[in-house]
């Protein structure tokens, strides 16, 4: 997915088990990130700094939405323990992430293993990718400030 392409229509199943599409959306602009895994610090710094600015995000006429490729309920825990007013997608067949082209090769401590790059994209009202803050850019402490 490049800066100018038309997001897909159907985004994915959200932790409530219903699904979540573009036109759900109409008229915002979409915050549509994708992360790693629910739980872990990095994701759950990045999760709550956009809680804590998510007035301020409204505000300016977006709509956040996560992305991971863990569980409904694993995605119902991390929206409890961490209070979380946005919706995240359970991407368990790595449709997405995929679609996205946020789903690779990692490596960690020389490990190889496949999992999501920390990506955010910027989505308009007219469902065009305008913006991508990509891997190298995300900020997990700042990410709202980044976005605005």
């Amino acid at each position: 997915m490049n800066i100018g392409d038309k997001a897909p229509e159907v985004l994915g199943i959200n932790e409530k088990g219903e699904e979540i599409r573009l036109s759900d959306y109409k008229g915002k602009k979409i915050v549509l990130y994708f992360y790693p895994k629910d739980m872990t610090s990095g994701c759950t710094a990045q999760a709550c700094n956009l809680r804590d600015n998510y007035a301020d995000l409204c505000k300016a006429g977006y709509e956040v939405i996560g992305v991971s490729v863990d569980s409904e309920k694993s995605h119902q825990k991390f929206i409890e323990k961490n209070n979380l007013p946005f919706t995240l997608i359970a991407d368990t067949d790595k449709n997405l992430v995929e679609q996205f082209g946020v789903w690779g090769e990692k490596s960690m401590y020389g490990r190889k293993y496949m999992g999501t790059f920390r990506t955010t994209f910027i989505i308009n009202e007219e469902g065009i990718v305008e913006r991508i803050i990509t891997p190298k850019e995300v900020k997990t402490k700042d990410h709202a400030a980044q976005i605005l």
